[in-house]
């Protein structure tokens, strides 16, 4: 078993298999929508770990009304006075939405701790309040999966470097990504730490192998959608109705109206 999962994940059967789970996560959405559910999914890890493209696979054919990102900025002068988890708690979803936070509070237990961006009062507050403020969720009712994406310090750099050079994912690293791989063991025990006290049965971690990163998709999106006890929701009949007969329309002259040039003709 462990030979084979080191063994990389064929394009033709990743894609296969992504179409068929996407097409499940549209009837997880349906579901949601129709029950009045609230599904929260965290996404974290190390940087470059695959957060971003598995969350661009699960959104890919989501309704953005019922599914949404929430990728929050460094907080403002004002939020920084609040208290720490206040400016999470107004993206957590409505009735029938769904919410993927692409990094979340956990912030705090990561990278503001391993780069000094809290103090040490704030971040044992952290460890304190994280697991009751979790429990509030999903005693509230909310479904509440957390996702630890785990990367090796190779494959890391590897991805760094091919980012690098890339420009179209140069945007991707930052000096705080590069800072990560000359604080490699410091962020692996911020990360042990932060099970200790926040793996709690109302709300567990599963953490995601993602060396590989179509294995990590596939295998996190199969377990999402294992997860949570969803059902298929029948669609509404619908009906294309007849195009009614012409009222005399006349479409406005074609050189009155300014069309962007015809790029694709000339390649």
């Amino acid at each position: 078993m462990a030979g084979k999962a080191k063994e990389k994940v064929s394009r033709k059967v990743y894609e296969r298999e992504l179409l068929r789970l996407q097409t499940e996560l549209v009837r997880l959405q349906e579901w949601v929508r129709a029950e009045g559910a609230r599904l929260v999914v965290v996404f974290e890890g190390r940087d470059a770990a695959g957060k971003g493209g598995t969350i661009k696979r699960v959104s890919e054919h989501l309704n953005p009304r019922v599914a949404r990102i929430a990728a929050l900025p460094k907080p403002t002068e004002r939020e920084r006075t609040q208290w720490y988890f206040q400016r999470y708690v107004e993206h957590l979803p409505a009735a029938g939405e769904i919410v993927l936070f692409d990094r979340s509070w956990y912030n705090r237990a990561g990278v503001e701790h391993v780069m000094g961006f809290c103090t040490k009062e704030e971040y044992q507050l952290f460890l304190r309040q994280c697991p009751i403020f979790e429990r509030m969720l999903v005693e509230d009712g909310i479904l509440l999966r957390k996702y630890w994406f785990s990367v090796s310090d190779t494959e890391q750099q590897d991805r760094f470097r091919r980012r690098l050079e890339d420009p179209l994912r140069r945007w991707k690293l930052s000096p705080m990504d590069l800072e990560s791989l000359t604080r490699w063991e410091a962020y692996s025990r911020a990360k042990d730490e932060m099970m200790v006290h926040t793996d709690i049965a109302e709300a567990p971690w599963y953490v995601v192998e993602s060396d590989d990163k179509k294995r990590a998709r596939l295998n996190m999106i199969a377990h999402l959608l294992d997860s949570v006890p969803y059902q298929e929701v029948p669609p509404p009949v619908l009906e294309l109705p007849e195009r009614p007969a012409s009222t005399g329309y006349v479409r406005t002259p074609r050189d009155l109206q300014t069309y962007v040039p015809d790029h694709a003709a000339d390649l």
